[in-house]
């Protein structure tokens, strides 16, 4: 067993390792890119997304999810995606993929956030199966 095993990091050999490396720099650029966009140009955000009431609210959620894409990204270059990485992963995705499908139909957010959801029910299915993979091969 390597050192990376024995900390249960996803970085196992084979397939297995780099799709959990894709999975992470992937969801990563997305929530880095979702993230900063309304940080640095809230108006073209909103022409997108629709008009805002608390707009200190989007750039806190910006910034949330900016940062789980950098840290996403940091591990998957530095090869240590870690359980508890993954986790954070899957479950930012699950919660902004029920938020966005809840909102939209209450009407409270543009039809455009299910194109987020499905995205981001995407990383879910992805961390569901690349990362229990990883986990039991790793």
């Amino acid at each position: 067993m390597t050192p990376d095993q024995e900390r249960g990091h996803l970085t196992g050999a084979g397939r297995d390792c780099g799709r959990v490396r894709i999975l992470a720099i992937g969801q990563g650029m997305y929530f880095l890119a979702t993230g900063i966009w309304p940080l640095l140009d809230l108006c073209s955000f909103e022409r997108v997304t629709g008009p805002k009431v608390d707009r200190w609210l989007v750039k806190t959620v910006g910034t949330q999810v900016g940062a789980v894409g950098a840290a996403l990204m940091l591990a998957a270059r530095r090869r240590r995606v870690a359980p508890e990485t993954a986790l954070l992963a899957a479950g930012s995705a699950a919660g902004l993929a029920a938020i966005d499908v809840v909102y939209v139909a209450r009407c409270r957010i543009r039809r455009v956030y299910l194109f987020d959801a499905a995205a981001e029910l995407g990383f879910v299915v992805g961390w569901a199966v690349v990362g229990a993979k990883g986990l039991r091969n790793g």
